[in-house]
């Protein structure tokens, strides 16, 4: 029998993964805790409704008392208000929402019936009414105790408005994890300053921090450049674990004489979990921890560091934030365009992606065309030795 291979890629992530604890957690208000991680469960404080309530506009009565004379109508029930009582033979204006009246098992919405000033005519016939008809029935959503959200809950969009039904005015959330961002390299200058031409302006600080910036988990704290020896390595990689939870390197990974990334996380006592992993753009990346803290060494081109701050580093630092695994949220696309290039590594190839859906191949002339990346919606993942139209796992800028 054939064993299934393993994605190496995947079992590099995971193994530096499994090294690391999710961050202590912090009780803030619940308007603050937008786009933070549940540290426990969001459990219900009561059910949910908390009473029969209505599910449309209409007129609530007894099912015996349908007939088709017209029934007094004796009150209105508004939401926001306790139940009132309904006598028998008669019917109860009701909005959406408000509480059933005592004694009232069904309502029927107001298109169909015939309204005056003091009465209502039932239009349907009798026996298309029911008990409940149109009642949303105490508790169906879930009970009181019911887990709503579990431990590791993005509290984002509709979380949000189940944490503010359900929730106390504070909430346990993990707290921000603290990043600090190394750009290494003696050829960068930052940008807007003029530049000779052996020297490049900074582009894979602004990425990063345009990235950090989308998930408020995430705390940049520092930035800053460091030049292209091994002290200055150690040194900045030393300052930065003392006073974050996770560094960012870009550059200095690779193999050139001046990529001194590996041997400062070693002189600093660390360890290198994986270097260098079967991926185009991106391959020498490396994953590390020193003193139980994780040291993400992107390569230095920006769309290496583009890809690799989503597929490799995002995962790492999820964990830390104490964000659950992300479910498949991915649908695969088709290519509109697709060529016979294959590579024997996993390929993240740019695309546009057009009004149907579909993705287009965008024309990139390597790991520094920052005009390609600039113009491109995401990136496909191609498995080693495949091609064709798909589809493909894509990867979206704006996930």
């Amino acid at each position: 029998m054939e064993l299934p291979q393993l994605d190496p890629i995947q079992a590099a992530v995971d193994r530096l993964v499994e090294q690391l604890l999710p961050l202590e957690s912090e009780e803030i208000d619940l308007v603050d805790a937008w786009g933070r991680a549940l540290a426990e469960p969001l459990v219900a404080d009561r059910d949910s409704p908390p009473l029969d309530v209505s599910a449309m506009d209409g007129y609530a009565l007894h099912l015996d008392d349908c007939s088709d004379r017209p029934l007094p109508v004796v009150g209105v029930a508004a939401a926001g208000h306790p139940p009132i009582e309904l006598s028998p033979g008669t019917a109860v204006r009701i909005f959406t929402g408000a509480p059933i009246p005592l004694n009232a098992d069904c309502v029927v919405r107001r298109e169909d019936t015939q309204e005056s000033a003091a009465v209502v005519r039932i239009m349907l016939p009798c026996d298309r009414l029911y008990r409940g008809m149109n009642i949303r029935r105490r508790g169906e959503n879930s009970a009181a105790g019911a887990t709503i959200l579990p431990t590791g809950t993005l509290l984002e969009g509709a979380a949000v408005a189940a944490a503010a039904s359900f929730a106390p005015r504070r909430v346990s959330v993990r707290r921000q994890v603290r990043l600090t961002i190394l750009n290494t390299g003696d050829e960068l200058v930052s940008p807007g300053e003029t530049v000779a031409p052996w020297q490049i302006r900074d582009s894979n600080g602004p990425l990063l921090q345009a990235w950090i910036a989308r998930h408020r988990w995430l705390h940049l704290t520092h930035i800053r450049p460091v030049g292209d020896t091994l002290e200055a390595v150690a040194d900045a990689l030393h300052a930065a674990y003392t006073t974050c939870d996770a560094v960012l390197l870009t550059g200095g990974v690779s193999m050139g004489d001046t990529d001194y990334v590996p041997q400062a996380i070693d002189q600093l006592g660390g360890t290198i979990h994986f270097h260098r992993l079967p991926i185009r753009p991106g391959k020498p990346v490396l994953g590390a921890t020193i003193n139980g803290k994780p040291v993400l060494g992107l390569p230095g081109n920006p769309v290496s560091v583009a890809v690799t701050s989503r597929v490799i580093a995002e995962p790492v630092l999820r964990r830390l934030g104490g964000l659950a695994p992300p479910t498949p949220h991915r649908p695969p696309v088709m290519l509109s365009n697709p060529d016979e290039r294959t590579l024997d590594l996993t390929w993240y190839r740019l695309v546009q992606i057009d009004t149907s859906g579909s993705a287009r191949l965008l024309d990139l002339r390597g790991s520094g065309d920052l005009v390609a990346l600039s113009q491109s919606h995401g990136f496909l993942e191609f498995p080693p030795g495949q091609t064709g139209p798909g589809p493909w796992r894509f990867w979206s800028w704006a996930s």
